[in-house]
């Protein structure tokens, strides 16, 4: 019997835990839904989640003294359309983030940005062709929809490993999405 652990959530120390929580929940309309000092960490812990089977999907940790640098890589957050990663560049930007960044991996459309205290997010849509990472072209948001898409399926097929992602996905004996 082969055992596959799937991740779940991910915890991260925060200097302040309140900008941060409001930061989570007014850009990727999370809810707080328990909080609480830890019994075996001695520290303020708010539990996230934006889906309501899952108690939490973000565990934001006080205690991240003020000149500890971060050490998150990325935090990604999955969406359906172009629209929507304009809709939290939006949003982002008025709580907070900076150095937002637009990048097509070909096989994702992606914006990144820092968090309030300079943690790497990633906002990202799957498009549905599958290109050798890393793969990064720029990506403009202020171009229409239909220009994006063209522009990623132009940039995906002249790559030599191009191909839709359903056949990627076969490697490993399950249907994409």
């Amino acid at each position: 019997m082969s055992i596959t652990p799937q991740l779940s959530h991910v915890g991260i120390y925060v200097r302040d835990i309140e900008m941060m929580t409001r930061f989570y929940t007014r850009v990727f309309d999370l809810r707080l839904t328990d909080h609480g000092v830890g019994r075996n960490f001695k520290i303020p812990l708010h539990f996230l989640s934006g889906s309501p089977d899952q108690h939490h999907q973000l565990v934001l940790a006080g205690g991240r003294s003020a000149d500890a640098p971060s050490t998150v890589m990325q935090l990604s957050f999955k969406v359906r359309a172009i629209d929507e990663l304009r809709q939290v560049r939006s949003a982002a930007m008025a709580e907070g983030a900076s150095q937002m960044r637009g990048m097509n991996h070909g096989n994702a459309l992606s914006i990144y940005f820092f968090d309030p205290e300079e943690n790497t997010v990633e906002v990202y849509l799957d498009t549905p062709w599958y290109v050798p990472q890393p793969h990064g072209d720029p990506l403009d948001l202020d171009k229409p929809d239909a220009a994006i898409w063209a522009e990623t399926e132009a940039l995906c097929r002249a790559d030599p490993g191009f191909k839709p992602v359903e056949d990627w996905a076969a490697q490993f004996g399950v249907s994409h999405r």
